[in-house]
């Protein structure tokens, strides 16, 4: 994996490092389980959560927290309900058979941000596992995914981001 610095507006930059990540390090099955779940999961098959996840599974992302099974299929029941297409490309994988970091893009359509134009955004998540993830933790740029979209608030947020990068 390339390990240059990273222009966000550098599009060529991105290419470089998907070209040059490596999947083919040896993954346990529950992760394996987990990164088939994110190429498939939908509205309509969130029972597909319980093959992958404990019963007393915590969940955190930059907005919210949520524990236990049930919780966490209404948490995505109520995200993915609002979606227009969602999907997760997994770059690197690093797993050393209890715990495990995903480095991803996902890249979605939400009728009200960006008018509904593909948006992505690149993150990371831990997960601590034993048969099933019992701790998953996603980190990405909230803004990038989601301020930065919303008419009148974006262009103030990144506004910001310039500023802030001076």
């Amino acid at each position: 994996m390339n390990a240059g610095v990273h222009n966000p507006g550098d599009s060529s930059a991105f290419e470089q490092r998907q070209q040059t990540s490596d999947m083919s390090l040896p993954v346990s099955a529950p992760i394996e389980k987990l990164i088939s779940l994110y190429q498939k999961l939908g509205a309509n098959n969130l029972e597909l959560l319980d093959e992958v996840y404990g019963a007393g599974v915590v969940f955190c992302d930059p907005m919210h927290r949520v524990e236990g099974l049930a919780a966490l299929k209404a948490y995505f029941a109520n995200l993915y309900q609002n979606l227009g297409s969602i999907d997760f490309e997994f770059h690197r994988v690093m797993d050393d058979g209890r715990h495990a970091m995903l480095v991803w893009t996902m890249t979605f359509t939400h009728p009200r941000l960006a008018a509904g134009k593909p948006i992505s955004v690149e993150g990371v998540s831990q997960i601590d596992y034993c048969d099933k993830v019992d701790f998953h933790r996603d980190y990405f740029d909230v803004g990038a995914m989601l301020y930065e979209h919303i008419p009148g608030l974006g262009a103030l947020v990144r506004l910001v981001k310039r500023r802030a990068g001076k």
